[in-house]
């Protein structure tokens, strides 16, 4: 196995199962190219309609982002320069998200948050054996649909009591230590191994998508990395 994919097989003690599709998923919360990626990934997963297990690993787009966030308008600023340059950007995605069924409302949303708080309740998920990607779906979908502050542990709360996660439960990790370290190792593992760019899936332990990509293109991905052959490969390039 390449050094490009070996820090992240050994984030944990987990074996890539030989007749099951095992999809590793990198991606941060408030990435629109994600929430894309994560619906072409529904779709891939059930257009094979086989056996599948899917885990979620962190990644902060803003890593040295405020705990409280910043104004939407602010941070595309300090992203992007004139806002205006970022606007063909959203229109686009604005688009390509109504033919996932993605109704991106940019116009809504008025905070950037911290994403760390919501990684911590996608490691609590795990933990607790819930849907991680049920799970990531409602962070999504509250933050590009509806304008909601993720970062605010009160709305963290109420999005995981749908999901049948403890209300007491998300408060405790939402404000534990050593569960931000956790979320932060496996973060730093994800950056060590190569990955700059997210959405990244890594298949069965031996083949790396970066991308958002399309439905086909993950479908045959899947083929590659259950029955191909071959060496560790990626993909495709980043596509941001």
């Amino acid at each position: 196995m390449s050094s490009t994919y070996s820090s992240i097989v050994r984030m944990d003690n987990r074996l890539a199962p030989t007749a099951a599709l095992h999809v590793e998923v990198v991606a941060d919360l408030v990435c629109p190219f994600c929430y894309l990626g994560k619906r072409r990934l529904d779709n891939a997963l059930q257009a094979v309609q086989g056996p599948s297990e899917v885990n979620w690993y962190p990644y902060q787009l803003n890593p040295e982002m405020p705990e409280e966030g910043l104004p939407l308008d602010e941070y595309l600023s300090m992203r992007f320069g004139n806002p205006v340059n970022i606007q063909p950007v959203l229109e686009q995605l604005t688009y390509e998200g109504r033919l996932e069924d993605i109704d991106f409302r940019f116009d809504r949303i008025s905070q950037v948050p911290n994403t760390l708080r919501a990684h911590r309740l996608m490691y609590l998920a795990e933990s607790e054996g819930a849907d991680q990607t049920a799970l990531a779906e409602e962070l999504m979908k509250a933050f590009f649909e509806r304008g909601e502050d993720i970062g605010k542990t009160e709305i963290l709360v109420e999005l995981a009591e749908r999901h049948d996660l403890d209300s007491r439960d998300v408060k405790k990790i939402i404000d534990d230590e050593s569960a931000k370290q956790v979320v932060l190792s496996r973060e730093a593992q994800v950056r060590s191994s190569g990955i700059a760019g997210v959405p990244g899936y890594l298949l069965n332990r031996r083949l790396l998508v970066i991308g958002a990509q399309e439905t086909d293109a993950l479908v045959s991905a899947f083929d590659r990395a259950m029955f191909g052959e071959g060496n560790d490969s990626i993909v495709s390039p980043a596509l941001h």
